[in-house]
């Protein structure tokens, strides 16, 4: 037998397995600053220790999404190695800040199945869950990805779709031990809006734009170690163009999202997440929120705003979205739902 991987094809994917994914990975502060040289990332709790620590941190922590691209990157070589496409996320929560020093592994399983109509490739839905050095779990969500068969003649599993819930509940969302925004800087933090001065169906504009360059996705794949063949090998697609990593398209719109919501702190919840439509090289990412609701949590001063963040690419109209038939317009490249933390 050979020693080298092939990746999982759909036919290997059943109900119940649970995958420990290799190569556990410490994280540390060349990983914020590469984040921060990727995408023009300003928030502050993630930028400055002493802003982290007048809100009762023990320091800054990393980019709640730097958590999530690694955890995610160690997925790949047995979930979507031979992907088709990353299609959606849902039931996501953010249980521990991580901070550098910390180490991070995954874990995942299998919680549904469903071939595909053209007996080509099936969904396979998995939860997955990031842990840290001393097993505690720090990120915890679902993601769906379409995956070709290696034989297709092989019959189709039974269909098992798992019952995922449209929101995380507002009390559901873990706040971070110690966390208070008693003595919040609004002027360094970048804006003066507490979470009262939005209103629920208000759409922001976020204004600035970046041109994605291959060069830069190149190294973001490699930085999360994300392995997918449609995102280094240029011959994997017919077309001949290497897809972007949606996580790319995640960061980029997050970060160009401080124009707007800049209190907008700390990611706490995913609710759900479609990569629309793909993204190559030289396209034009733009950015838009709508406030979906407000909430207050366990801790005084410290509310949640649950936001629709949607990115777009050159041609978009202002706000595009879905047409009339339900389906996103072809310049919507993301549309994800989350629950991040702002002073009230």
């Amino acid at each position: 037998m050979g020693k080298t991987n092939p990746g999982r094809f759909f036919e290997d994917y059943a109900v119940g397995d649970v995958i420990r994914h290799a190569v556990p990975r410490t994280v540390a502060e060349g990983e914020r600053a590469l984040y921060h040289a990727l995408y023009p990332a300003r928030h502050a709790l993630y930028s400055s220790d002493e802003f982290a620590g007048n809100c009762g941190l023990e320091g800054s922590p990393l980019d709640d999404l730097i958590a999530f691209h690694v955890v995610f990157g160690k997925t790949v070589p047995d979930v979507s190695l031979n992907a088709v496409a990353n299609l959606g996320y849902a039931q996501g929560r953010w249980l521990k800040p991580v901070y550098p020093g910390d180490t991070l592994r995954s874990e995942s399983q299998v919680i549904g199945v469903k071939q595909n109509s053209n007996g080509k490739s099936g969904v396979v839905y998995v939860r997955t869950r990031g842990f840290n050095q001393v097993d505690e779990i720090v990120l915890d969500y679902v993601r769906w990805v379409m995956v070709r068969k290696r034989d297709l003649d092989a019959a189709a599993p039974e269909t098992v779709l798992p019952d995922l819930a449209p929101v995380v509940s507002a009390a559901d969302l873990v706040i971070p031990e110690g966390l208070t925004f008693d003595d919040y800087d609004f002027e360094l933090a970048g804006e003066p809006h507490r979470l009262g001065d939005y209103e629920i169906g208000e759409k922001i504009d976020h204004v600035d734009g970046v041109t994605i360059e291959q060069a830069e996705h190149m190294i973001a794949t490699r930085l999360w170690q994300n392995t997918a063949k449609v995102h280094f090998d240029a011959t994997f697609r017919e077309d001949g163009k290497r897809l972007i990593y949606g996580g790319h398209i995640i960061s980029m719109a997050r970060a160009l999202s401080f124009n707007g919501l800049a209190n907008a702190q700390m990611i706490v919840a995913l609710n759900g997440g479609a990569h629309a439509n793909p993204c190559f090289a030289g396209d034009t990412v733009k950015a838009w929120s709508e406030v979906l609701d407000t909430a207050e949590t366990g801790v005084p001063g410290v509310g949640a705003i649950r936001l629709r963040l949607v990115a777009t690419k050159q041609g978009a109209e202002a706000f595009a979205y879905k047409g009339e038939d339900g389906k996103y317009a072809p310049e919507v490249l993301l549309d994800l739902d989350y629950w991040a933390l702002m002073p009230i």
